[in-house]
């Protein structure tokens, strides 16, 4: 179900890339906004839950949806100047940045080999964005600044009730990017034209990005967190596969490094997570008199 969400997500991108050129990002934004939105109100209200809606007005989701919003903007108009895998993979170091936020925020431990995980994988972010005058490319920040967005959205989500509805939370999120999008049209270049294949090509986006949140989150519910998580980086596939067969994109040397840093890093990260979580109950039990 993860590799589902994975291979969702990343197929979402790669549409709403595809018609970057010819829309206006906030419109973009707007329209896929009102197409899940729909979908989700659809399906909350075929299970009876639409009349909660009160809960979405949460300080914690409004919150989660601001960084989604922040994310959203960010990431697409970063897809609109930039390969598909290499955005893509620059976002593979968001689970780093999430252990960094929870250090930061919530003050979670973190040990000296997540510390060094960390810094791994930030220079193989280094790496991809070509930090040279003659190859960098400026709107590359703008899939970094996306890592940060989701990890705060993510970390937010951490601190939601439990008693509120998933499908709720990701409404509330739909129809906030939505308002945003309609908002943000004008000062980001006006209205254009729609034609019925882009209105297609949302449509599709918006169900497969849904398909992506109800298996991210049935993997989440009903997985070992710390078995399932490596899972995420079957993105990096996704990624590379679509970013050849449809934009003719070949990744070079920085790319292959820098990606190959950002996964090892990740992977040994959750493999340390995996031995604190162990190693914990354990030092417990040592600690009870018998």
């Amino acid at each position: 179900m993860m590799t589902i969400a994975m291979g969702a997500f990343t197929t979402n991108d790669a549409l709403i890339k595809s018609i970057t050129l010819d829309l206006n990002i906030a419109q973009i934004i707007f329209l896929r906004g009102l197409a899940t939105a729909v979908i989700l109100a659809a399906m909350a209200w075929s299970y009876g839950i639409l009349g909660q809606f009160r809960v979405m007005f949460n300080r914690a989701v409004i919150l989660r949806s601001g960084f989604e919003i922040g994310a959203t903007i960010t990431y697409i108009s970063a897809l609109s100047h930039i390969d598909l895998s290499v955005a893509a993979t620059i976002l593979l170091s968001l689970p780093l940045a999430v252990t960094f936020g929870a250090w930061a925020f919530f003050k979670e431990p973190v040990g000296w080999r997540r510390w060094l995980a960390i810094i791994v994988g930030f220079i193989g972010v280094i790496i991809i964005l070509k930090p040279s005058p003659e190859a960098f490319v400026p709107a590359s920040l703008l899939a970094v600044i996306t890592v940060f967005f989701t990890a705060g959205r993510d970390l937010t989500t951490r601190r939601i009730n439990a008693g509120i509805p998933t499908l709720l939370v990701s409404l509330f999120a739909g129809l906030t990017n939505t308002v945003f999008g309609a908002v943000l049209i004008v000062p980001m270049g006006g209205w254009m034209p729609v034609s019925s294949h882009s209105v297609m090509i949302i449509i599709v986006a918006a169900c497969f990005i849904i398909a992506g949140y109800l298996s991210i989150i049935g993997a989440m519910r009903t997985g070992d967190i710390s078995f399932i998580a490596p899972f995420r980086y079957t993105s990096l596939i996704f990624s590379l596969s679509l970013g050849y067969y449809l934009f003719q994109e070949r990744p070079d040397g920085y790319m292959t490094l820098g990606a190959s840093l950002i996964v090892a890093s990740g992977l040994y990260a959750f493999y340390r997570e995996k031995q604190r979580a162990r190693e914990t109950p354990a030092a417990k039990s040592t600690q009870t008199p018998n």
